[in-house]
């Protein structure tokens, strides 16, 4: 059993059933009903729920099966439908411009498998698509709100801006907010935001 598995077996939503206030805000100023969207590393599916009850059809992937079933769960008592997955993101043969949306929020993995889940997530989203994204930036490690204690596994902004260079960046951002999901994202924070066009 991975530690995310065991992390999410227990009943309580260790992270809120509520979507991460950046990506509530922004969803809203976007307003895409009807496409589809992605949501990789989702966890307990807080964000895909929230997607879901905006009118999008929304996939949630997540590596741990006990996420998944509390996704499902969590998409009924709000009366919508997600398509859960159970998907290691190092095995992920990206298929091109094959989604109108993907959503990463908190996904923090190792560098390498970090540089390839960026450049899939760029070949996937289709022309006209769009990524977002809110992840702990490298300068969170003092702050003790949440996040990975390894500092390999947080984000530097230029992988963001590097990668996307050629994408209309709508929203871009590093430094703090507040956070209060669940019990592991609790306080002042350090992160980094990112929403992006791809162009036609």
């Amino acid at each position: 059993m991975n530690q995310w598995n065991e992390r999410f077996s227990q009943d309580r939503y260790v992270y809120g059933t509520e979507p991460n206030e950046f990506l509530a805000g922004i969803q809203n100023k976007l307003k895409l009903p009807g496409d589809k969207v992605l949501a990789i590393a989702e966890g307990e599916g807080r964000n895909a729920a929230f997607l879901a009850e905006q009118g999008l059809i929304v996939t949630a992937w997540d590596y741990a099966e006990s996420g998944l079933i509390k996704t499902d769960k969590l998409a009924k008592t709000k009366g919508v439908s997600v398509n859960t997955k159970l998907i290691d993101l190092k095995d992920v043969d990206w298929k091109q411009e094959n989604w109108d949306e993907i959503v990463c929020i908190f996904g923090h993995f190792p560098k390498k498998l970090r540089t390839k889940t960026l450049q899939g997530v760029k070949e996937a989203v289709k022309p006209g698509g769009y990524f977002i994204t809110e992840v702990y930036s490298h300068y969170q490690l003092p702050y003790k709100s949440g996040g990975p204690k390894d500092l390999g596994m947080l984000y530097r902004p230029e992988e963001f801006l590097d990668t996307f260079s050629d994408w209309h960046i709508i929203h871009f951002f590093i430094g703090e907010v507040v956070r209060h999901e669940g019990e592991f994202h609790n306080g002042l924070s350090h992160v980094i935001q990112f929403a992006g066009l791809k162009p036609l």
